[in-house]
């Protein structure tokens, strides 16, 4: 579809304005490590954060570090992660990457993008996510299916790539909100620019958003 874009002085003021409901939005899977939040985030892949979160609590008691998942199976992965969409191929995603940590990075996963790139089964999305929610480290914004979407809904981008999608968000939102700014956006998706039907009549940014894409309104 051919996207109405707004002006970047209206798409800042319109970020701001929905940033302002969302300030304190926060990443969705549950980690406490970062070899967790590298698994939990190679396993949410095309899969609701509900299901991901509710497996892998099981699957953390039994695998604790990167050698634990090295030395493991496929066959093993799976029965702790079989609910998760493409589960065979992100464990052995999972096995590979946690391989090449134990050998190159001494169990620790890597603090770098170009490093997190490296790995299988990552991502520039998932290798932002980990930097920023591992390490405090922010490089960029996480790009994800909702971020998509809202950025084409509310004229932010009309980029169909994640990272042309990235590169445009990044030239409005201050840097200082790129550590959630992805956060904010998918909370705003969730509770007001639902996928189906959106609730425009509640939304903060109704009269300045062009509404791209939305057929149903209320």
């Amino acid at each position: 579809m051919q996207f109405v874009l707004l002006d970047r002085s209206t798409a800042r003021s319109a970020f701001s304005r929905l940033y302002a409901n969302y300030s304190d939005a926060e990443y969705y899977l549950k980690f406490k490590t970062p070899i967790q939040l590298l698994v939990a985030a190679i396993l949410s892949a095309q899969t609701r954060d509900d299901v991901v979160n509710a497996v892998t609590p099981e699957l953390f008691r039994k695998y604790d570090t990167a050698e634990d998942y090295a030395k493991a199976s496929t066959d093993d992965l799976i029965k702790y992660v079989g609910r998760v969409s493409f589960a065979l191929a992100k464990s052995k995603n999972i096995i590979s990457a946690c391989r090449i940590i134990v050998e190159k990075y001494d169990g620790k996963v890597p603090k770098t993008l170009d490093e997190l790139l490296e790995l299988p089964g990552i991502g520039r999305k998932t290798a932002n996510t980990i930097l920023i929610n591992a390490y405090g480290i922010v490089e960029g914004i996480p790009v994800d299916t909702w971020v998509i979407k809202l950025a084409h809904r509310i004229g932010l981008s009309d980029k169909e790539d994640p990272d042309g999608i990235e590169k445009d968000l990044e030239q409005l939102i201050d840097r200082r909100y790129w550590h959630n700014a992805a956060y904010a956006l998918k909370a705003h998706g969730k509770k007001v620019c639902k996928s189906t039907l959106p609730e425009c009549s509640k939304c903060v940014l109704n009269s300045m958003c062009p509404k791209n894409d939305v057929e149903k309104r209320l």
